[in-house]
């Protein structure tokens, strides 16, 4: 099933960019119909499954990407969906290609998306006691509140030079007494 089918058939959207020989054909369906959309591009040729993650987008939350191959065709393929709410869930795919088990296990941990039906989305790279999910957006930076941000200088500005900046903190810096214990 090529990307044009399966567009249409999960009501989803493809893009591709012009003119680009190396783009990916890229379908963005709905979160329901995400699991079947993956399903049916493995039945329609795409016989190995190369990654999954997320990109916190803000605005839309979560768009989940997974990129699937056809090693008969010589062709890529990527499925995205977009989760978003306090708790966002994804249809699990392990089923469908088990190698996105450990793909699934990060994503839930370094963004937070449950994927439902995982078998163990217990931590993989992190030690039991953190707490929060370093890969979103909104996550305080702990080292840059400890140590300031060094910043760029300045052309001709130099340790000898005695005009000195106003401090300034990089975008996720919380001001010294918002953040800690």
């Amino acid at each position: 099933m090529g990307p044009e089918e399966l567009a249409a058939r999960f009501g989803g959207v493809l893009s591709q960019s012009a003119g680009n020989a190396f783009a990916r054909p890229t379908v963005d369906v709905p979160p329901e119909a995400w699991a079947d959309a993956v399903l049916a591009a493995r039945d329609g040729g795409m016989d190995y499954f190369d990654w999954l993650s997320a990109v916190d987008e803000l605005d839309d939350r979560f768009r989940i990407v997974v990129h699937l191959w056809s090693t008969e065709a010589k062709a890529g393929l990527l499925i995205r969906t977009v989760v978003s709410g306090p708790a966002p869930v994804a249809p699990s795919v392990v089923g469908i290609y088990p190698g996105a088990g450990w793909h699934e296990r990060e994503t839930h941990e370094m963004f937070g998306v449950d994927f439902a039906g995982h078998p163990d989305l217990s931590p993989l790279l992190l030690p039991p006691e953190f707490e929060g999910h370093p890969l979103r957006k909104e996550f305080v930076l702990a080292s840059r509140v400890a140590k300031p941000w060094p910043g760029a200088k300045e052309p001709g500005e130099g340790p000898e030079t005695v005009a000195r900046r106003q401090p300034m903190r990089p975008p996720g810096v919380p001001a010294p007494g918002e953040w800690g214990p």
